[in-house]
C-alpha cells in the first residue's frame, strides 16, 4: 500500500475503527493518569493547539505530557468524545474532528464542565495510528460545585487560559 492511496471499502473501515481505539485509549490514559501509556499515542512532534479555548500552543510529545501532567497533577478527570467524522488523507494521514465533554476537578468545590471539539491529525508510523496535532476548541465552560454552576464566557477563558500559563 503506497500513502498516495487513500484505503477504500472495509480497509478504509478497518483504518477508521483503528483511528476510534486511539481516541478512545487517549481518553482512558488520561483519566487513569498513565502517563507512558498516553505519551506513546501520539508523534514525537506532537502539536497541541488550545489557543482558542484560552490557552497555548505545545510542540513536542514530551512536552506536552509533562505540560498535562503538571497542570492535572493526580486530580479526578473525565473525557469522553463521540460523534467522530474521520476523513483519511492517505493511506497513512487522516484528519478527525470528535465531540468532547469532559470534567476536570481543580480541588474541593472547584470543577470544571466543558464542552467542545478536537479537531486533530493523525499519522500511521510502523502499522500504527498515532496523534500528530490536536487543536481544541470550546462551545462552552462551567464551573460546578455541588450547589452551583457557573458559565465562563469566551474573554474570561482567554484571560484564565493566560493566567494558568503563567502559573504552570
Amino acid at each position: 500500500m503506497t500513502s498516495e492511496r487513500v484505503p477504500d471499502g472495509v480497509e478504509a473501515l478497518a483504518e477508521i475503527e483503528a483511528i476510534k481505539q486511539l481516541k478512545a485509549r487517549y481518553c482512558r490514559l488520561l483519566d487513569t493518569k498513565d502517563w507512558t501509556g498516553w505519551r506513546a499515542l501520539f508523534t514525537d512532534d506532537f502539536r497541541s493547539d488550545t489557543s482558542p479555548s484560552g490557552g497555548n500552543v505545545i510542540v513536542g510529545a514530551d512536552e506536552f505530557v509533562a505540560f498535562t501532567r503538571r497542570s492535572l497533577r493526580d486530580q479526578p478527570t473525565v473525557h469522553q468524545v463521540h460523534s467522530p467524522e474521520i476523513e483519511l488523507t492517505s493511506a497513512t494521514t487522516a484528519r478527525g474532528v470528535w465531540a468532547l465533554e469532559d470534567v476536570v476537578r481543580f480541588g474541593p468545590g472547584l470543577n470544571l464542565r466543558g464542552y467542545g471539539h478536537y479537531h486533530e491529525t493523525y499519522v500511521k508510523v510502523d502499522g500504527r495510528w498515532l496523534i500528530a496535532g490536536s487543536t481544541l476548541t470550546r462551545l462552552r465552560v462551567e464551573f460546578f460545585n455541588g450547589f452551583v454552576a457557573v458559565y465562563v464566557s469566551k474573554p474570561l477563558q482567554r484571560a484564565i487560559g493566560r493566567l494558568a500559563a503563567r502559573l504552570g
